[in-house]
């Protein structure tokens, strides 16, 4: 599409539900997921109908169990997006795209285990499988100081405005003072998108009629699984607002059993945040926090003395406590930081 075409008639609106259920199983954070109108990956999603659903959450909590057979427990909304041509290629929301401006209400649901996959189209798959560069439990990934930094310092050089971009990336990467921060899961994506680092960068372009990336698309096959429509900048934006609130909400109690050790519960911790935590300090900051309680059982490890069950606290179960969790990461000193 160039300057001369003519613009759509955009004449109706329609109203898109998405919903991000995220728990945590065997140490690792998952997304459920289901078979988009392709075969690509996508969230559960679905039209508002305002006959049918007489709030947006009731459409959203219809749409996930229609499409999966689970029904939602906690759920929160997480945002509304409204960009134009977000849509690209259309989620098949609407029969004439063109026509119609998509309008997505966000949600983030949490599952405190994975219930069993009834529904054939859906399944759950680790959101670091989308997000390779997200994980750093074992280490800095490879990809971000090999692949993903070289290849947004090049695109920044090329762009008109080089020290802008060179900033946000320094911010999104951890370069700056304040090093890596978890919750920026969406800066990442939303830069390594307009670089064409992802898969998504070039097929919207496409769609649309637009410039190509002048990244080298190969790149693209190394970050990540593409989702259907936008649906990843979505789960991005699930990932850092959870990440966020760890700190100031009993979020967490959310994923975990009625009754849990220190340790899987910081296991827990460190799936979603995706670094590792220094133990003695979490464990302390967690008991004098007030959220938990002993339960007086314990539970004999695969090694060493019985660990003791815990449970979260009144308090914090009424949501009362209005507090989250200190998050005492392991220190490590990234290459991103370097510029």
């Amino acid at each position: 599409m160039n300057d001369a075409d003519p613009k759509p008639d955009l004449n109706s609106v329609t109203v898109g539900l998405n919903a991000v259920l995220a728990t945590v199983d065997d140490d690792t954070p998952k997304v459920l997921s289901i078979k988009g109108h392709d075969g690509t990956p996508a969230i559960p999603y679905g039209a508002f109908d305002p006959v049918e659903h007489r709030t947006f959450e009731i459409g959203v909590r219809n749409w996930v169990e229609r499409q999966t057979s689970l029904k939602l427990g906690y759920i929160e909304q997480l945002y509304t997006f409204g960009d134009k041509g977000r849509e690209a290629p259309a989620a098949l929301l609407t029969n004439d795209p063109s026509t119609t401006r998509i309008i997505s209400v966000g949600y983030l649901a949490l599952a405190r285990s994975p219930a069993e996959d009834r529904a054939q189209n859906s399944e759950w798959r680790t959101w670091y499988e989308f997000f390779p560069w997200e994980d750093w439990r074992a280490s800095e990934p490879t990809l971000i100081g090999e692949t993903i930094l070289p290849a947004l310092d090049d695109w920044a050089g090329r762009g008109e405005t080089p020290t802008l971009r060179a900033e946000r990336i320094a911010l999104a990467f951890g370069r700056t003072s304040l090093g890596w921060e978890e919750e920026r899961a969406l800066d990442r994506y939303e830069l390594m998108y307009e670089a064409g680092l992802v898969h998504e960068a070039w097929r919207d372009r496409r769609a649309a009629g637009l410039k190509l990336p002048s990244a080298d698309q190969s790149l693209s096959d190394v970050t990540g699984t593409t989702m259907a429509s936008d649906h990843r900048r979505i789960l991005a934006t699930a990932i850092g607002r959870l990440r966020g609130k760890l700190k100031y909400r009993a979020v967490i109690f959310q994923l975990m059993a009625d009754q849990f050790t220190l340790l899987d519960l910081q296991k827990a911790v460190e799936a979603i945040v995706g670094f590792s935590l220094h133990k003695q300090n979490f464990r302390r900051s967690v008991e004098q926090s007030g959220l938990v309680t002993k339960t007086g059982a314990s539970v004999q490890q695969s090694s060493g003395r019985p660990a003791a069950l815990f449970k979260v606290s009144d308090a914090a179960r009424l949501d009362r406590a209005m507090k989250g969790l200190t998050i005492p990461r392991v220190k490590r000193s990234p290459s991103a930081k370097q510029s």
